[in-house]
């Protein structure tokens, strides 16, 4: 079950800025008791490659910020800045920022930085957008972007999290994606086999299961998704999660024969090394 809060004049009439960097929450969404997801004003001279991130964060009791890494989960063409984000109860930032309604104000740094971006990799056939968790915030981002689909002639997103509730954000917005007329559009029809989704749970059973590093090693995702192992010749891959599902998953992909490439030296797959990890 997901919960709505919305405000229709919030972005058009944004309230008056009293924090730095300020800006103003348009709508939330809670799905499940540990995730949600927001929507804030975009900042008229920012520009950002999909995949970036920026620092975000609400003022502490004696009103000095916290601030945090989050990725941008919107695409860069789009009029506002969407989030992702896990729940601490306990947390300095996300035990305040999951109360936040439209309405109410976020500081946004806008400084948009960030590995998980088409130019940091040569060009291939293949994409491969890798993710655990919130990790999927950056690839809602890519998946969104007509670019992405302009460099490759398709794109695999794995997302792997406990249980079946928890990959609920990924499955919509893939749906959405599979059904959506502009890129249907640009791409025609079949624009739907160019994006393929493999969401797994670890906790719960469903009927994909197993971490993304064992479906890789055993061969499963490529017998049920009917594609070839990852080749350096064709495949390009981007890693987002944990710091140990980041460096597990590097380590499949050099056994693949992969490198690990970065914005001055593109390669065969990048990941992200900044990341809102537990205890934000």
């Amino acid at each position: 079950m997901t919960l709505d809060l919305t405000v229709a004049d919030a972005a058009a009439k944004p309230a008056k800025k009293t924090l730095p960097d300020a800006q103003t929450v348009t709508s939330v969404r809670h799905w499940t008791d540990s995730l949600f997801s927001f929507r804030v004003t975009r900042p008229a001279s920012l520009r950002f490659r999909s995949g970036e991130f920026v620092m975000i964060g609400l003022p502490d009791d004696n009103g000095k910020p916290i601030l945090r890494a989050y990725s941008i989960a919107s695409p860069n063409w789009d009029d506002e800045l969407e989030f992702y984000s896990i729940k601490v109860q306990d947390g300095p930032l996300t035990s305040r920022l999951q109360h936040i309604r439209p309405g109410d104000q976020i500081i946004l740094r806008p400084k948009p930085v960030g590995t998980l971006v088409l130019d940091a990799l040569l060009p291939g056939k293949r994409m491969w957008f890798l993710a655990t968790g919130t990790g999927i915030a950056p690839f809602a981002s890519l998946m969104r972007d007509p670019e992405t689909y302009e460099r490759y002639e398709q794109v695999v997103m794995m997302h792997t999290c406990r249980t079946a509730d928890e990959l609920t954000y990924g499955r919509e917005l893939v749906e959405n994606l599979r059904h959506d007329p502009l890129l249907a559009e640009l791409y025609g029809d079949d624009f739907a086999n160019r994006l393929l989704y493999y969401p797994t749970t670890t906790r719960e059973t469903t009927d994909r299961m197993g971490r993304i590093t064992d479906n890789f090693t055993t061969g499963k995702v490529f017998a049920d998704l009917g594609l070839p192992p990852i080749s350096a010749q064709t495949d390009r891959a981007m890693i987002c999660g944990s710091l140990a599902f980041n460096i597990d998953v590097k380590a499949v992909l050099e056994g693949f024969g992969l490198r690990e490439g970065a914005n001055s030296d593109p390669r065969e797959f990048v990941v992200e090394k900044a990341f809102v990890g537990d205890g934000v």
